[in-house]
């Protein structure tokens, strides 16, 4: 008898439709097979489908047993199999015939040999899928039901194990759909660690974290150790805007690829901007993202968010380079042999290094020597694509004993969501480090003052047409900070200065 269940299959963040189909014949000589381009997880499946069937005290149909996984040509990885080929088994062997029809749900999850299912990854992806396929909803693993239950538009039926799934299909439980999440509800305010506040003589460096998150602008922070560059990083996320629900949505997508969704207060939902500090002997596969199959790296999984690499010269010069191509593009394309992927990365680089390998200041032409030596493991290509470059210096005994608090996260954020709204009514959802330059021309235009001096410092500094467009934005968002300017007026002689300014590295090396 031949039974089909609908599942999926991941590629990227995004679900295909795969259909499990089982064919079972109890006269043949007893065998099990699965085909379908399967990796070793999903042969296993059946092993874990035997137990659990047996466990769960059901009678596992003798005879040749055949699992089909279509499209054949697309490669099918994980566990995510085991809940379709057992319900598929069940519905060939004569069980499970009369609840809840299985065609018109996406079914998958992962089996213990005791008969719990346990959960799996992408499931939100796989209910956006049912929605697009208009089907009557999905059945999910327990744990992965709030975040399915995030795509409007179809059911939701969690089951804990075997037995409950059975009930399900044969009408010895009543269906009860999961709750809709509310998106925008389960969104929190995220409180970072640390309020700038407590971080005193660096308000230079402020002011400059404050114009890149303000415009979505990426920075790097130069100067000796101990000067408080990690905790200002940890800082900044307390001063971005809290997420949007689609964004919360998109980046629950990625995280749930990865394998890494821990929704707040089980919402199933990412409700916070994610904040990913990579160590420096971190590889290029696991920055970028890779795999046999391929997954996302950390730079999707900072995706809405930011990517903190601390110590930047110490990550291999090869693992650096590749960051050039999403940061200009906000994602990353992965390509294997048999399949393509593209992830989103569309994130705030915030960096910090220190100006020697010893990580103190030179004071002599040999230490000024080591400091162009240790710069100079940074390419210029990718300098040229961060936007803010700060110089921290090391501040006075003094100053952190008498100096009173200085600007605090909670103003920081207003001004930040201010300059925000500015450029949302301006341009759209555009944030200013992500302008074309025909959207420049058309949104942050130039004084005749501000042109010239633009013109002087290119030369001067040997910038490249890049750094002028990121000279631009900067400028641009800088006027969108200042209160007494109009977001319509074109870029002032004042704004362009400081923007020019933070070009450090381009001025001092």
């Amino acid at each position: 008898m031949l039974s089909r269940v609908r599942s999926f299959v991941l590629t990227g963040i995004d679900a295909r439709p795969c259909e499990v189909e089982v064919d079972l014949d109890e006269s043949a000589i007893e065998r099990a097979t699965v085909v379908g381009l399967p990796d070793t997880a999903v042969r296993e499946s059946l092993e874990r489908v035997r137990a659990a069937v047996g466990n769960s005290g059901y009678r596992f149909p003798p005879g040749r047993l055949l699992v089909n996984l279509a499209p054949a040509d697309v490669r099918k990885e994980g566990p995510v199999y085991d809940l379709p080929i057992a319900a598929g088994l069940l519905r060939a062997a004569g069980v499970a015939q009369s609840g809840l029809d299985p065609r018109g749900m996406l079914m998958a999850g992962e089996l213990a040999l005791d008969g719990r299912v346990r959960p799996v990854r992408g499931v939100i992806a796989a209910a956006h899928l049912a929605a697009s396929q208009g089907l009557r909803g999905v059945i999910v693993p327990q744990e992965n039901a709030p975040e399915a239950a995030v795509v409007p538009g179809i059911e939701v039926y969690a089951v804990g194990s075997l037995t409950e799934l059975v009930g399900l299909l044969s009408g010895g439980l009543e269906p009860s759909p999961h709750p809709p999440v509310d998106v925008a509800g389960a969104i929190e305010r995220d409180e970072a660690p640390l309020d700038f506040a407590e971080i005193r003589g660096q308000e230079a460096v402020k002011r400059g974290l404050l114009v890149a998150a303000a415009g979505g602008h990426n920075a790097l922070m130069v100067g000796p150790a101990g000067t408080g560059k990690t905790m200002m990083a940890r800082a900044l996320p307390g001063i971005l805007p809290p997420l949007r629900p689609d964004e919360a949505i998109d980046i629950t997508r990625v995280h749930s690829a990865a394998g890494q969704l821990n929704g707040d207060g089980g919402s199933g939902l990412v409700t916070r901007r994610p904040v990913r500090a990579p160590h420096h002997t971190a590889s290029s596969a696991a920055i970028i993202g890779g795999g046999a199959i391929p997954g996302p790296g950390e730079i999707s999984l900072a995706h809405r968010g930011v990517l903190f690499l601390d110590e930047l010269p110490e990550f291999p010069r090869a693992v650096l380079d590749t960051l050039r191509q999403p940061l200009e593009e906000g994602a990353v394309t992965i390509s294997r042999s048999h399949s393509t992927a593209r992830f989103p990365a569309r994130f705030m680089l915030i960096a910090a290094m220190n100006p020697t390998a010893k990580g103190d200041l030179p004071t002599d032409a040999a230490g000024r020597r080591a400091m162009d030596r240790y710069l100079s493991r940074l390419s210029r290509p990718l300098l040229d694509r961060i936007d803010v470059h700060l110089e921290a210096p090391a501040v006075p005994w003094r100053a952190l004993a008498d100096s009173p608090a200085g600007t605090g996260t909670a103003e920081m954020r207003e001004r930040v969501l201010g300059a925000r709204c500015v450029q949302h009514a301006r341009q759209g959802e555009s944030l200013n480090a992500q302008l074309t330059g025909r959207e420049l021309d058309r949104f942050a235009p130039l004084t005749e003052e501000a042109q010239a001096m633009l013109g002087e410092a290119l030369t001067e500094l040997g910038l490249s047409a890049r750094a002028y467009d990121k000279i631009r934005r900067l400028a641009r968002t800088i006027g969108d900070l200042d209160a007494d300017h109009a977001p319509s007026e074109p870029v002032g002689l004042p704004h362009l200065a400081e923007a020019v300014q933070y070009r450090l590295l381009d001025r001092q090396h």
